[in-house]
């Protein structure tokens, strides 16, 4: 079952998320295998940002797509995860060239991505229902630290990131393989007028929370990858926090949590092919009889006929949506 569980630490401004995805993984693993397969380093990668983007997007809670990206100058020139507010999400990878074999199925990213330390890491947030003018939001940071080394894991580029764009202290565990993929958050909030306090009293007020977090962080860390993927959610909340006081909230299931989902639409093609103009469509048909559009996330397949692709021009009624083919 895929599944979000959301909790808190009660006296203390820490919160934690744990989601595993189960079928809907699988699900998009499927889709992609009948097409161009990928290696087990990137299907890991994958498995983590979609993990790392649901966490991200029900932590905020934005009513728009949550993007996340990492891209950069290695064989995987792009990886990326959309979560949608309902917690849907697609994920895919563009990867150009050999990645190097591994026994465990595992590359660090400045292997995959950050070869030259070119690699970035970008999130967006594209609201719902953009005013006129109005452009997403993005920031985008490097795949290293403040003090220039190579962070190797998906988990310490975003701990970074919200530590640099959010001011949130945050540890994140993820993992990925096949069957599973799974993150556990860690975060610390705010506290109402912490930053209004003076000297000492602020300086002490700081080094409780500072403390608190971190004893929560530490135990958090000693999460194994292979716990996280194996161990059901109450089992490792229990062995990770016994000595705390959680409260733990209803978990997102089933038709309101995480799930699979492709926004592609026949609608969509025909809008991109009518941008691309009647002579590159009709370029197209005469080398190959037809228009032939496959989603690079779910790996649907639009196709047009030379009649179809008239229509796209002449205002005719649109055909109906085609079977399509999984690649």
């Amino acid at each position: 079952m895929n599944e979000l569980h959301k909790f808190l630490f009660e006296g203390l401004p820490v919160r934690g998320m744990l989601v595993r995805l189960t079928d809907s993984w699988q699900t998009l693993l499927a889709r992609r295998s009948e097409g161009e397969a990928l290696d087990a380093p990137v299907r890991k990668l994958l498995g983590e940002m979609s993990a790392a983007g649901v966490l991200l997007q029900a932590n905020i809670k934005f009513n728009g797509a949550v993007v996340l990206q990492v891209f950069g100058d290695g064989p995987v020139k792009l990886a990326v995860t959309e979560v949608q507010p309902d917690l849907s999400f697609r994920s895919t990878a563009k990867v150009i060239g050999e990645l190097p074999g591994t026994d465990d199925g595992h590359l660090p990213l400045e292997v995959m991505v950050n070869v030259a330390g070119g690699g970035r890491c970008a999130i967006t947030l594209d609201p719902k229902d953009r005013l006129p003018g109005q452009q997403p939001y993005q920031g985008i940071v490097p795949l290293h630290g403040d003090a220039g080394e190579p962070l190797h894991q998906l988990s310490d580029v975003l701990a970074h990131y919200m530590l640099q764009s959010e001011q949130l202290d945050t540890r994140l565990v993820l993992a990925a393989n096949d069957e599973v993929a799974a993150g556990l958050l860690i975060q610390r909030l705010p506290v109402e007028g912490e930053g209004n306090l003076a000297g000492t009293q602020r300086n002490e007020d700081e080094i409780g929370l500072n403390e608190h977090f971190n004893r929560i962080a530490h135990l958090a860390a000693t999460l194994k990858q292979e716990e996280l993927l194996t161990l059901d959610v109450d089992t490792i909340l229990r062995r990770l926090f016994w000595e705390e006081d959680l409260r733990r909230f209803e978990p997102q299931a089933g038709p309101t949590g995480p799930r699979f989902a492709c926004t592609c639409s026949r609608e969509k093609v025909s809008n991109m092919l009518r941008s691309l103009g009647v002579d590159e469509v009709e370029s197209i048909l005469a080398e190959q009889g037809q228009v032939d559009i496959g989603c690079d996330f779910c790996g649907m397949h639009y196709t047009f006929d030379p009649v179809d692709a008239a229509a796209l021009f002449t205002g005719g009624a649109e055909s109906p949506p085609s079977s399509g083919s999984l690649q």
